[in-house]
């Protein structure tokens, strides 16, 4: 095998994929990159059992086709300390070789037959999901996760399918946070049925996988895994295991509250103010709506106090709730700060509702505050 590859770009596409294989793992092999060169392309492939991906690499010149193994450490070091703009990687059972123009490394050989397949997309029922929406759905809904809870399956984001429209949910038991769009499904293509929790660890890998260039992407999820078709990469997952909230019961269906119109900019630029004074025990901002102002305010008593204020469309009566600044912070970041969403409160006892015009809902329980029963 030997091929002449623009080394940025082999960089790129190798960082990617080598984020699947494991640092540690009982089966040595699964610590490479698969490289398979044939005539008309060029992938990357790794897998750690559970998420696999297949990459499709640009700026590459094959010159005899074949297989390697790449060590994900070794390999990955060399593309990045390197300063030569190609590189001629070469690979025989004995070993791989990789020369610049004035650096030359050997690393010893390994047997590409020995690692597992990574599937390519091969259905024919599945879902296209504009893939622009698919990254915003992955930051709008993935940082809500809970990667550490035993209790119901949180440890993924929900995917509903439904014939036009793609949903993902994402919650931690403390906050659930959203996402809903066009997906078009494509010969039947759908998973009502079943579960749909894609690890988290996968979500990360798909926005990751996904250029600002892609049009259009393949989602086909069945009983046990998903995999994730773009124009340059296919991404398999094992599917999470276990029962996900009712989160449609979570989301407040009530008349009568009080629904505010609010600026990202603003907002989180007084939440970030207000939450100086906060701690790892006392993480509550409280939010007070009056007289046509947003009263942002912090308090923890080895710290010291915040009060910040903001003039809002806002002239019913005075509501106070409480909530976690971070969960707050972590809602207005995957917005634009030139966008527009909506508070809907009813008190300090209930759930705070955000939501935006564009398909995006995110509710925060409230915390309870010192001196109220």
């Amino acid at each position: 095998m030997k091929i002449v590859c623009e080394r940025e770009k082999l960089l790129d596409a190798f960082q990617t994929v080598a984020a699947v294989a494991p640092s540690r793992s009982p089966k040595p092999v699964l610590q490479n990159v698969k490289l398979d060169v044939s005539k008309d392309k060029v992938l990357l492939m790794a897998t750690d059992m559970e998420v696999g991906i297949r990459m499709e690499v640009g700026g590459i010149t094959s010159e005899v086709e074949g297989k390697a193994l790449l060590p994900v450490q070794r390999f990955g070091s060399i593309l990045r300390e390197s300063t030569d703009d190609k590189l001629v990687i070469e690979a025989d059972p004995q070993g791989t070789v990789i020369k610049g123009e004035r650096s030359e490394f050997k690393l010893p050989g390994a047997n590409p037959e020995e690692f597992p397949d990574v599937a390519a997309f091969e259905d024919k029922a599945h879902h296209e999901v504009p893939a622009r929406f698919l990254k915003e759905l992955i930051r709008r809904t993935l940082f809500a996760t809970d990667t550490e809870s035993s209790r119901y399956a949180l440890g993924g984001v929900l995917l509903e399918f439904d014939s036009d429209k793609l949903t993902a949910v994402g919650t931690d038991g403390r906050r659930l946070a959203k996402m809903e769009g066009p997906a078009m499904s494509v010969e039947g293509g759908s998973s009502s049925e079943t579960m749909t929790i894609v690890p988290s660890k996968a979500m990360q890998l798909i926005e990751r996988a996904l250029s600002d260039g892609d049009a259009e992407v393949q989602i086909a999820a069945h009983n046990s895994d998903v995999q994730v078709k773009s124009p340059r990469a296919t991404i398999y997952a094992r599917l999470v295991e276990g029962r996900f909230p009712k989160w449609r019961d979570v989301l407040p269906q009530r008349t009568g509250s009080n629904k505010i119109e609010l600026s990202v900019g603003p907002v989180f630029a007084a939440v970030r103010q207000a939450s100086i004074v906060a701690s790892e025990e006392s993480r509550g901002i409280l939010l007070t709506f009056d007289g046509g102002t947003l009263t942002i305010s912090g308090q923890t008593a080895e710290v010291g106090q915040s009060r910040i204020e903001l003039p809002i469309a806002y002239e019913g009566e005075k509501i106070a709730i409480s909530l976690d600044h971070r969960f707050v912070a972590d809602f207005l970041k995957v917005l634009d700060a030139e966008k527009n969403f909506t508070l809907d409160v009813q008190d300090g006892d209930a759930a705070a509702l955000f939501t935006t015009d564009d398909g995006y809902g995110y509710v925060v329980m409230p915390l309870a505050r010192e001196g109220r029963k």
